[in-house]
């Protein structure tokens, strides 16, 4: 597989990753087109009234089955974002065997994944077993699997743009990243709202590489998935004046500041207008050109999870462009679930001079917002 040397110390788990997350977005295309599953679209809200789909735990379930059964159950800690307290109250048999009914479905399409399936179908007590093995809280020892399901949920009930992200975190820092974007096509450029294909694409890097790689989603017709899978390279986009640049922000207001980006935009030259994108497709956009900015300031109070950044960040990173802090400061996935000590935001560009640029005008803009 491109961008995968088999002397390399994670060709492995890239690879594995890449199998994996090829097959959760199969998942996800088939629950949304209501092909898999007996209730594919029912939403729920978890308590802090984000939304929850059969597909957020199916992609969980299968993901940490298929880790387990290729590294071994007892090597394998992952920190995910769901759990099963809604799947296990008693009034949640049909959307459990909903959820059991999807996770076997996709299972069975394993081997033409190039991933070994189950010799039986898993189980009801199997499926919450697997999606409960995702509990790990991270940290700074160790390897971690980080996984966010379906990142951007909102968007994948609304069919806009969601992704599948799944990074290997060693001794606190990213080490492999895999990003499944179902709906963002590998051919065209992304615009507002315009963007939803059914052509899909998976991006994926290992840190210090220095390379960023990109493949079209294995398509249904064939038997068989053959690798490599006509990866190409992806760089970054080379414009590094701001009036010229593309800046991208999430769509939702809830936890993110939008109009202390729009000053810092206006402060900074940017003509265009954001373009608003739901999940970690943001990162992708970078990643591969189509954007030079990403910039997210969380509301009071919000705290960053490290499954919404972890995987789009060394892909950015590794496609030549640079994450960090709106102080300058690396992200430090060191610290468990969250991202702590963030100062302010996450700021993301194709290159060192427009990130040098925008640290200089959040700063500028800080320092007046707060005169």
């Amino acid at each position: 597989m491109e961008g995968v040397d088999a002397n390399d110390k994670y060709a492995k788990e890239l690879e594995v990753g890449v199998r994996v997350v090829q097959l959760a977005c199969r998942l996800c295309q088939k629950v949304q087109k209501g092909s898999i599953g007996p209730t594919p679209d029912q939403v729920f809200s978890k308590d802090d009234d984000s939304p929850v789909t059969v597909a957020d735990w199916s992609v969980q379930a299968m993901i940490s089955w298929i880790l387990s059964e290729s590294f071994g159950k007892q090597n394998v800690s992952i920190v995910a974002e769901e759990d099963t307290q809604a799947l296990s109250d008693s009034n949640s048999t049909r959307l459990l065997a909903s959820v059991v009914a999807t996770v076997n479905e996709s299972l069975a399409m394993a081997p033409r994944f190039g991933l070994k399936g189950p010799t039986t179908s898993l189980g009801p007590t199997q499926v919450l077993e697997a999606i409960n093995h995702c509990n790990s809280t991270g940290g700074p020892i160790g390897k971690h699997w980080v996984l966010d399901p379906v990142d951007g949920t909102l968007g994948f009930v609304r069919g806009d743009q969601y992704a599948v992200a799944l990074a290997l975190i060693e001794n606190g820092q990213v080490v492999v990243g895999v990003l499944g974007c179902p709906n963002y096509s590998s051919k065209k450029k992304l615009v507002n709202n315009s963007s939803v294909s059914k052509e899909g694409c998976v991006m994926y890097a290992r840190k210090g590489s220095g390379e960023a790689w990109m493949q079209p989603l294995a398509c249904e017709g064939g038997t068989h998935v053959v690798w490599p899978n006509s990866a190409t390279r992806i760089r970054v986009s080379s414009i590094d004046d701001p009036s010229l640049a593309t800046f991208c922000e999430p769509v939702e207001k809830a936890n993110s500041n939008h109009s202390y980006s729009a000053g810092i935009a206006y402060t900074l030259g940017l003509r265009k207008q954001p373009l608003r994108v739901y999940s970690m497709v943001k990162y992708a956009a970078i990643a591969r050109g189509d954007a030079e900015i990403y910039m997210k300031f969380a509301k009071a109070g919000y705290k960053e999870k490290i499954w919404d950044h972890a995987a789009g960040v060394v892909i950015v990173e590794e496609a030549g462009g640079v994450v960090t802090d709106a102080g300058g400061r690396p992200l430090d996935f060191s610290r468990g679930v969250y991202l702590e000590g963030l100062d302010r935001g996450i700021v993301t560009c194709s290159g060192a001079i427009l990130h040098d640029k925008i640290i200089g005008a959040v700063y500028a803009s800080w320092e007046s917002s707060h005169l």
